[in-house]
């Protein structure tokens, strides 16, 4: 059976959780691990020392269960219930789903009321004890079917179906898979009939799915037959997973099985300085494990990638990762240094009879406080938590690491981590102006593409090749020698005219170049810095040929881009000769674009490009008397030999071309309506339609 991610967040598998433990005689054999005590400081010569003692798998059993009971009732008060069975000849019930029966010592005492697993039966009774731990796998299924006090206030208030998912973990011993997969067959067989048997009672709930955790134990001195499984689904509503395990390690397995369990997460607490037991005159530093939610560290883990995989190390001898957080300076909390917090968690230590949890937690009870502080590989350190106790528990708060909103608003030219940067500010700027955007009407439904996709292509063709910073560019820094072409190439088609003004840049920049003049950028950015001329020219036209790749939207666009490889050989690797065109080539194709001219006037310009400095004054052939101007109608619209009769025809037929003429000029018994939509109901109706502001 499958559930959405709201019914898992609704109903979690962890609000029912049921510990099924193994009271069987297997279980009072030792585990073989034996523990030494010593009371006596010194050793005299007539010391004995005593007996080396061992836990049993039992004891191993509960009190690695009692642990894990802890833990969840220290995080989470109310919600996440836990009950208990012992299974012999019989099944012991130890509590109930009633939140008075939810705590250590109501279980304790139910333990210390069934006391330690009974002898093995001698070989004469007959008939021989049933004794199984499948009587307390069928009392968990029964229990599970019983609904809880939340679960008969939602079902009161919402009126709905109640989804009860719930989670089994049985600590037994097996034989061999084989025993193992028959007792996961005789769970599941169980758990349809009960199922089938809840089907018509109102009282009761039926199980949607249940989670099975088999931890398969055994002494220090054995080795298991039992292989372990990750969890695999057998039914729509069963899911299994098996851990065989030496009777030691089960708090170490139950420890990584509640972090995914409850989602919590781990964090080592390092630098404790604390005095030393026997030497108060004296410190060390000790480490502090503690769990709580895992949404603590979501905000670190968002932070740079490099850092947070610093702090990240697998716990020792453990399965799951912990988060190592310095101890900072502590501190009294008061009202006026309270902290910008994101969230804040419970916490309770993983080791609460150590003596280094004890003083921590002894000390944040006695209203102290403790900032955590988080490295970062780059140097420096950054605080990302805080430790409290509030009405005698204590929590730990996520320190907002980023900008607060009551700080100053950063500076446009502000980076990540606060590094200054060289952004193209102004151009951004123009960008905006030029992309702004305005709600109009639609005329009519089928006018083509909306204003708005209009606009979305728009801004797709003026970001086709947009640089950041200053430093990443070279040519948008070069506008005194490439302006009007950025402007002019972006545009969704081209004229004539304006095809003929992109290849005059292109023509004067390959004479710069002839004559090596060096390039002049307007914002001297990293990436131009210290180069040479043949460098920078490479780099321009590199720059210039991928800028005019990415911006071919018509045949016009594709002209221009043409005439730049007609014009410069991208191929750096064949010899100096071979990169550039021809200098009277270039230069002639310069001198021909514009107005006609002489053949003794060509070259005369040709003599003088190749000759004259910068400082060269302008030619005299250029300084011509007004009245000695003689009509041509032939050049550029801008020419002074055209009357203002022959400019005005001429943008008259150029506009015809890219603007519909006004209905009412079309003819004379065409009638134009003035402001047709006026009276439209539609007129705040504006929906996705907008225009760009030119």
């Amino acid at each position: 059976m499958s559930f959405s991610l709201q019914s898992k967040k609704m109903f979690p598998a962890n609000h029912k959780t049921v510990f099924v433990l193994d009271h069987t005689p297997y279980f009072g054999i030792s585990c073989e691990n034996p523990i030494e005590f010593e009371f006596l400081k010194g050793r005299s010569p007539s010391f004995i020392p005593m007996t080396p003692i061992s836990k049993t798998l039992w004891t191993s059993s509960v009190e690695s269960a009692i642990e894990y009971c802890r833990i969840v009732w220290d995080l989470f008060p109310t919600g996440k219930l836990v009950r208990f069975f012992a299974s012999d000849t019989v099944a012991h019930i130890l509590n109930s789903w009633t939140p008075t029966q939810q705590s250590i010592s109501h279980i304790m005492n139910g333990y210390a009321l069934i006391g330690v697993p009974p002898a093995p039966p001698s070989l004469r009774s007959t008939p021989p004890p049933d004794y199984t731990v499948l009587h307390g796998l069928r009392a968990a299924v029964e229990g599970l079917c019983e609904p809880t006090e939340y679960q008969l206030d939602k079902f009161k208030s919402d009126g709905g179906q109640i989804i009860n998912r719930c989670r089994v973990i049985c600590i037994t011993s097996a034989r061999d898979n084989e025993s193992m997969n028959r007792l996961e067959e005789i769970f599941l067989t169980v758990l349809n009939q009960q199922n089938k048997v809840v089907a018509g009672n109102e009282n009761l709930l039926p199980i949607h799915h249940c989670h099975l955790v088999i931890i398969n134990t055994f002494p220090v001195n054995m080795e298991s037959s039992v292989n372990n499984h990750p969890p695999k689904n057998l039914s729509p509503i069963l899911t299994t997973e098996v851990h065989s395990i030496k009777a030691p390690l089960i708090p170490n397995k139950l420890s990584t099985l509640i972090l995914d369990h409850y989602d919590l997460a781990s964090t080592t607490v390092t630098g404790i300085p604390m005095k030393e037991e026997q030497n108060a005159s004296s410190s060390a530093n000790y480490d502090v494990e503690i769990f709580h939610a895992s949404t603590a560290h979501t905000a670190i883990f968002k932070s740079n990638a490099s850092d947070s995989a610093a702090i990240r190390t697998i716990k020792e001898g453990l399965e799951y990762e912990t988060v190592t957080l310095k101890w900072c300076t502590p501190r009294g909390m008061t009202g006026n240094e309270l902290q910008n917090c994101t969230s804040v968690h419970r916490i309770t230590p993983v080791d609460v009879n150590s003596r280094p949890s004890l003083c921590l937690i002894n000390f944040l009870l006695g209203g102290r406080s403790v900032m955590l502080e988080m490295p970062r590989k780059a140097g420096g350190k950054i605080t990302s938590h805080l430790l409290v106790a509030h009405g005698g528990e204590i929590f730990i708060h996520t320190l907002c690491t980023a900008r607060s909103v009551l700080e100053d608003p950063p500076s446009v030219s502000e980076g990540c981590g606060g590094r200054v940067t060289d952004y193209r500010i102004p151009d951004f700027g123009m960008l905006i102006k030029q992309n702004t955007l305005l709600p109009i009407k639609i005329k009519t439904p089928g006018d083509g593409l909306k204003p708005l996709d209009k606009v979305r292509e728009r801004l797709n063709r003026h970001t086709k090749y947009w640089p950041l910073t200053i430093s990443s560019t070279l040519i948008f820094n070069l506008k005194q020698y490439i302006d009007p072409l950025p402007a002019l190439i972006v545009k969704e088609k081209l004229t004539d005219d304006e095809v003929f003004v992109c290849n005059k840049v292109i023509y004067n920049l390959i004479a710069l170049e002839s004559k090596m003049e060096p390039l002049h950028p307007q914002n001297i950015g990293q990436r131009v810095k210290g180069q040479k001329r043949e460098e920078q020219y490479k780099a321009m036209w590199n720059e210039l040929e991928n800028f005019l790749k990415n911006n071919l939207h018509s045949d016009n666009h594709k002209l221009v881009y043409q005439c730049l490889l007609d014009c410069h050989k991208f191929n750096f690797d064949d010899d100096k000769g071979s990169e550039k065109v021809d200098l009277d080539e270039a230069l002639n194709q310069l001198d021909n674009i514009g107005p006609s001219k002489d053949e003794n006037a060509q070259r005369a310009s040709v003599i003088r490009a190749t000759t004259d400095s910068p400082m060269s004054p302008p030619p005299l052939a250029n300084i011509t008397p007004a009245f000695s101007r003689q009509g041509s109608t032939k050049g550029s619209i801008y020419n002074s030999q055209r009357t203002l009769y022959e400019i005005f025809r001429h943008m008259q037929e150029k506009g015809q071309n890219n603007r519909p003429e006004f209905a009412g000029r079309q003819g004379g018994s065409l009638i134009a309506k003035l402001y047709p939509n006026l009276k439209t109901d539609d007129r705040d109706n504006r929906g996705e339609n907008a225009m760009v502001v030119e």
